[in-house]
């Protein structure tokens, strides 16, 4: 096994299936807040279905210096953490009299006992009309919400929900999601710095915000991007089959005028299914399968060497047996001759032949790939369109052609710089034409002669 690979595999072995807290004992339940109400320290807020529960936890055990407060499943355990409001203003023990509160603008606050202020909700532009006031509740779903209601419970749209503000758990429902206009404005979820510390850890796991075709991505804090699930096709992510062919999920896009969003949802609505990022980067969807099984991972979507950007360099293909990395079939050969891909793979490959874009320059088309990285976007042209384009721009390396939207209009796909990211996906994947120079498109055209 290659060094590349143990580098790799060494980082995402470890998954944080639960947190650490063996139970929570509450003095009281409730199934709704209202703003001349506490929600106390061992007091909690549950859903009507009684799968979810708010309120003040230990993220370690035996409790040490701080609390949160998240929401649980409440008949699991060891205690599941699948949202945490106060990841950077932890409380502290020697705090006495903490409780949440809502007031009159649909803000709900933690305070101490002395009423100062631990952490607040982000204010919202809500004034409560005549004989309506705000109200806290945890629906089934999962979602906390603030709701415009009437002193009969009567109730109309959200003013706040965590949906929108999601921690390191991705519940069936919840979204992941880029505003283009504005990419600042986005939906990922965020490890836990460690499996006893929900505060932000170093990893982020959402629409990347580098490119212009739709894809996610995991990051580390320092901006590094990690793994890719490659461009939305109109029906799958390009490298990610595995998310697709399973019993258990459906995924679904949704483009928005300028935003791009993706949830999942059970198939069978009875399962409690959540996707997770580990403190170590592991993402995986797990499934709580009985008392004596606990959580199963059903699908772990970053495993091996091939899911990490450019593990095999400009022009490199990634598979799965060893060697790990190979040059594309064609007119391609590695930089480095010794030992390419024994011990440092990420040096990639080169032409055998220059290129000359004025002298015939063409293109060959490889199937079942794992589209590559840094793609940019053409508009809606046709497949020949697309390709006399790519031709003109002596810079355009490779163009593809994509049903993006899933409405029947096909979209001009291309990259403008070296192909990295290449690997194999066998019964799924994309086709893509890589631009060749006329010598090596003679010699594809004789050996396929004879």
């Amino acid at each position: 096994m290659s060094a590349c690979f143990w580098v790799f595999t060494t980082l995402y072995l470890y998954t944080s299936n639960a947190s650490p807290i063996t139970g929570i004992s509450s003095s009281k339940t409730i199934e709704s807040l209202a703003t001349n109400q506490q929600l106390y320290d061992g007091e909690t807020l549950v859903s009507p279905d009684q799968r979810f529960e708010l309120g003040f936890f230990c993220p370690s055990n035996p409790c040490k210096d701080v609390k949160f407060l998240g929401i649980w499943y409440k008949n699991i355990a060891p205690t599941t953490v699948v949202w945490v409001a106060n990841r950077k203003r932890p409380i502290r023990r020697t705090s006495s009299g903490v409780h949440l509160m809502l007031d009159d603008y649909g803000v709900f606050v933690i305070q101490d006992g002395s009423k100062r202020v631990i952490w607040r909700s982000p204010p919202k532009n809500y004034s409560p009309s005549v004989g309506r006031k705000p109200v806290l509740q945890l629906l089934q779903s999962g979602n906390l919400v603030v709701r415009d209601c009437d002193i009969n419970l009567s109730c109309g749209g959200y003013i706040w929900e965590s949906f929108n503000h999601p921690s390191d758990t991705l519940l069936p429902g919840m979204e992941l999601s880029l505003d283009y206009g504005s990419r600042l404005r986005y939906r990922a979820i965020t490890s836990w710095r460690k499996k006893d510390d929900p505060s932000d850890g170093d990893f982020k796991f959402g629409f990347d915000r580098s490119v212009q075709a739709p894809q996610l991505v995991l990051t580390k804090e320092n901006g590094v991007r990690l793994s890719r699930w490659g461009p939305w096709d109109g029906q799958k992510f390009s490298g990610m089959n595995s998310l697709m062919d399973n019993p258990i999920l459906s995924p679904t896009l949704r483009f928005d005028d300028d935003q791009v969003s993706l949830k999942f949802e059970a198939l069978n609505q009875s399962i409690l299914l959540r996707l997770v990022l580990s403190p170590l980067g592991s993402l995986q969807f797990l499934w709580w399968k009985s008392k004596n099984e606990g959580w199963i991972t059903i699908l772990t979507l970053n495993k091996d060497n091939c899911d990490r950007i450019g593990s095999c360099g400009p022009y490199g293909i990634c598979y799965s047996d060893d060697p790990s990395c190979r040059c594309l079939e064609e007119g391609f050969m590695a930089i480095s001759s010794v030992d390419w891909c024994g011990f440092e793979c990420s040096s990639g490959c080169k032409r055998k032949n220059d290129l000359n874009c004025t002298a015939g320059d063409g293109f060959l088309k490889y199937e079942q790939m794992k589209l590559p990285d840094n793609s940019s976007v053409w508009g809606a042209l046709s497949i020949n369109e697309c390709e006399n384009k790519c031709a003109k721009e002596c810079s355009c390396m490779g163009y593809t052609s994509l049903n993006m939207y899933g409405n029947g209009s096909i979209i001009c796909v291309v990259w403008l710089n070296d192909l990295i990211d290449l690997r194999t996906v066998h019964g799924g994947g994309n086709d893509i034409y890589i631009r060749m120079s006329h010598i090596e498109l003679g010699i594809h055209l004789l050996t396929n002669l004879f």
